[in-house]
């Protein structure tokens, strides 16, 4: 499979941001040129697009949902030791990244395909088609043609970033598309291009008089404050998950380590409370996303042929059966029904609740698990890349299979208490809102991001002022 090209030795540190500024200015130029061809349709991802990237109806139309896909699957195989691969051995690791790469391919085919030609969600202009002489299935078979170069690009473009930039080209993907959003959410002007006024705009509005909310001391006008025009709930709220999250990151157990034959020389290896990071949250945001992509598939093509206990739709939405209850709660006004803003009954509206917590908090420990272990971060590899770098923990035997007992007794509960932690805080995201109506997990990733990015930026920083540093980084 085609790959970019490893650098040879090290990359100061502005080529670095050079390219990953270069990335990122591509991505926003893609994510805003519109197929051509294509008529604007629903967004088929709905509140799930802030977390896959990408723009509705451009070129990044699937942005790195097929890239997030392919990793499930080799995590899942991988974790089921299926494939056979020591990500150890060089040849083994181009087998992977190979792997990779030709399951993207599939998975870009797998969306793309039923997205053009069975669900009508990119319908074709069909005046273009009798303007060009050429049936519609021309213009359909375009319109993928499209998508198709655009996922293909955004996989290199992530593979550029992580090999000559900084960081993690999906990680900044995500980060660009809340981003923005984010400072919509708060300065966005009244009537620009059909978005809703930004928060602090709306409160110098209603300081002037020109928004009435009512009586703050009524139930209606204390509702509108919090969760309507004033959307004080979703600002502290975006603001807690902020503070919550960089505590999180600096909350860990140190183990202490010493150098067996330099004395003197110390170090402690950290234990993060979010050991894992939030990343996958991606995939069970990615599953679920897929789960309400095929339901709505199934709702275009079946129509009222679809079994009522599968699925009810209505304008594209469920509103009932098992898609209903596996679809996640993505705002306040989905779940308050004392507000009058659903149509169904309280213990239905609370199954789904409890449904999409339990899927959180179960699936953020299980794939937090997987990722430890098939990111060599478990206590064995993390054992053995101790014993490597010639470093012991002071008190006990030099050998891998002791520093393995004492990992075990913090890296397993501290990656279960971490990805129970994440789940937790982006459901309770969802439920009270948040600025700009991004989603939870999509305002945790992107803190976690950022965070981690400082900590990269700070790092080459380090390695450039003292070269030295290159050498005990490796």
């Amino acid at each position: 499979m085609p790959t970019v090209q490893k650098p040879e030795g090290h990359i100061p540190f502005r080529r670095k941001l050079g390219w990953t500024a270069g990335t990122l200015v591509l991505y926003f130029f893609l994510s805003n040129v519109l197929l051509f061809g294509a008529n604007q349709g629903s967004d088929i991802f709905g509140q799930f697009r802030s977390i896959l990237a990408g723009g509705q109806g451009t070129i990044l139309q699937l942005g790195i949902g097929p890239i997030v896909t392919a990793s499930i699957v080799l995590q899942l195989l991988g974790g089921a030791n299926l494939l056979g691969l020591d990500t150890d051995d060089p040849r083994d690791q181009v087998l992977y990244q190979g792997l990779q790469k030709f399951l993207v391919l599939v998975m870009i085919c797998l969306t793309g395909l039923p997205m053009v030609f069975a669900s009508g969600f990119l319908p074709a202009d069909p005046q273009l088609a009798q303007a060009l002489g050429v049936p519609l299935s021309v213009i359909k078979w375009l319109i993928f043609a499209q998508i198709a170069v655009g996922g293909i690009l955004i996989l290199f473009m992530d593979e550029v970033i992580s090999k000559w930039g900084v960081g993690s080209g999906v990680g900044l993907f995500i980060v660009a598309g809340v981003s923005q959003k984010l400072i919509g959410g708060l300065l966005a002007l009244p009537n620009l291009g059909g978005q809703q006024p930004g928060i602090l705009v709306t409160w110098v509005e209603i300081v002037l008089g020109d928004i009435s909310v009512g009586s703050p001391l009524t139930g209606s006008g204390m509702q509108t404050l919090l969760f309507g025009v004033g959307s004080v709930v979703p600002l502290l709220t975006t603001v807690l998950i902020f503070c919550v999250v960089v505590y999180a990151e600096s909350v860990r157990v140190e183990i202490p380590l010493s150098h067996a034959r330099v004395k003197g020389a110390r170090g402690r290896y950290p234990v993060k409370l979010i050991y894992a990071s939030v990343l996958p949250m991606i995939f069970v945001r990615a599953l679920q996303a897929n789960v309400q992509f095929l339901g709505r598939i199934l709702s275009s093509q079946l129509g009222t042929d679809l079994p009522q206990w599968l699925g009810v739709y209505i304008d594209g939405r469920p509103v009932d059966g098992l898609f209903y209850y596996l679809n996640p709660i993505h705002n306040p006004q989905q779940w308050m029904w004392w507000a009058g803003s659903v149509t169904q009954e309280p213990w239905q509206i609370m199954l789904r609740v409890i449904v999409d917590l339990t899927l959180m908090l179960v699936g953020g420990a299980l794939f937090s698990i997987f990722w430890v272990e098939t990111a060599d971060m478990g206590p064995e590899a993390t054992a053995r890349q101790i014993q490597n770098s010639g470093m012991q923990i002071p008190g006990f035997r030099r050998n891998p299979q002791v520093i393995e007992k004492v990992l075990e007794r913090y890296i397993p509960q501290v990656t279960v208490l971490g990805g129970i932690l994440v789940g937790l805080l982006a459901v309770l995201a969802n439920m009270l809102g948040t600025i700009g109506g991004i989603s939870g997990t999509s305002l945790l990733l992107t803190v976690s991001i950022t965070y981690k990015l400082y900590e990269e930026i700070a790092e080459e920083q380090l390695m450039e002022m003292h070269p030295m540093m290159r050498q005990l980084f490796g």
